[in-house]
């Protein structure tokens, strides 16, 4: 195919970002998007430029004293009747509006236009965020070349609504199970209703209070909530098992052991399987090249309330937080969109931080 992201696209953000949406590029299949951005990023002689399965990294070689990364996914979740890109009125619909690929615009227009930074900057455009983590591009970039990440911040363009949001909720999924005996229902009485019994683990959860945590001024509120339940065997038998599904969201400062402990404690009695578990971000204010990025964006952190590939960053030793145009409460709906005023004031936003010295 010929190559949309022609110099007079790349020169507008909301071109830009109309063009990379209307490169269907749903999980697992990124690779003519990934085609197209390798392309114009080859093209930048500013730029060292690496790719690993779909995911693209670009460098500049300045010399600086420090290394920001600007990162971004690019696939979207499966469309919904929401392609390709439309515009309406101040907005840009449409699939991969929202999460992310307004922020990936922002990275893609700065690594072709910006050869001097005040930085060295790392640029990440990074395959199959959306589904599950051995897919992701940047965990098979760490695994397979952990020095492409080094740096001493990073910035993850996920749809913030133009805000930053520090750090990241740690998430942790678990099975609680219920057990008992079977019998025929018409003699019930001769066994025990495992899904009866999950009465008690609905109860905890109906009444569970999650902590509130302020971290650096951030706010992080946690959450643990059934999210699926299974049990039955026939519409004549009294089950002897269920399992009841939750999901705990919990604050940085937990580590993954505190919080597969405080959900063991919650669920005192039962058996508690855990099937997924990722570590938290701490919001990361105070090294330099935040504090300078806070100030290109003139208002307060808030804390982030959800997962993001910050934690990845965090694990390194990198500080990272979350800033992009896109409304996270519009990610992944049908009628995901993002504001044309709010993609260009965090394109000036950035363009500003990055050459203001």
């Amino acid at each position: 195919m010929v190559n949309p992201l022609t110099p007079e696209v790349l020169a507008d953000p909301v071109a830009l970002t109309r063009a990379l949406v209307d490169i269907e590029s749903v999980s697992l299949n990124e690779k003519e998007i990934t085609d197209c951005v390798e392309e114009v990023l080859r093209a930048a002689p500013h730029l060292s430029v690496r790719r690993f399965g779909n995911t693209v990294m670009a460098r500049t070689e300045l010399g600086r004293a420090q290394r920001v990364v600007l990162a971004g996914h690019l696939d979207t979740v499966p469309l919904n009747n929401n392609f390709p890109s439309s515009q309406r009125g101040d907005e840009l619909w449409g699939c991969g509006t929202s999460d992310m690929k307004s922020g990936v615009a922002y990275a893609l227009q700065l690594a072709v236009s910006l050869p001097d930074p005040r930085y060295d900057i790392t640029y990440f455009f990074y395959e199959a965020e959306e589904i599950e983590s051995r897919y992701n591009g940047l965990f098979l970039v760490s695994q397979a070349h952990p020095e492409w990440l080094r740096a001493d911040f990073a910035v993850l363009l996920e749809p913030t609504h133009g805000v930053v949001e520090a750090g990241c909720q740690g998430t942790m999924r678990a099975t609680v199970t219920t057990t008992g005996r079977r019998a025929h229902s018409a003699r019930s009485w001769h066994g025990v209703n495992a899904i009866h019994a999950a009465a008690e683990v609905l109860r905890r959860l109906a009444t569970y209070q999650g902590r509130t945590v302020v971290l650096d001024g951030c706010t992080y509120r946690e959450g643990l909530n059934a999210v699926r339940i299974n049990g039955g065997v026939a519409g004549n038998v009294v089950p002897d098992r269920c399992e009841v599904q939750v999901n705990y969201r919990f604050a940085p400062d937990r580590s993954p052991e505190l919080a597969q402990a405080h959900v063991e404690e919650v669920f005192a009695g039962f058996e508690v399987t855990v099937t997924d578990l990722a570590p938290g971000a701490l919001p990361s204010l105070t090294a330099p090249p935040a504090r300078e990025f806070l100030a290109a964006v003139g208002s307060a952190p808030v804390g982030k309330l959800g997962w993001t590939d910050v934690a990845r960053f965090a694990a390194l030793g990198i500080p990272a937080l979350n800033f992009g145009p896109g409304d996270p409460n519009l990610a992944h709906a049908q009628d995901e969109r993002v504001e044309i005023g709010k993609l260009l004031d965090g394109a000036r936003t950035l363009r500003r931080w990055l050459t203001t010295p």
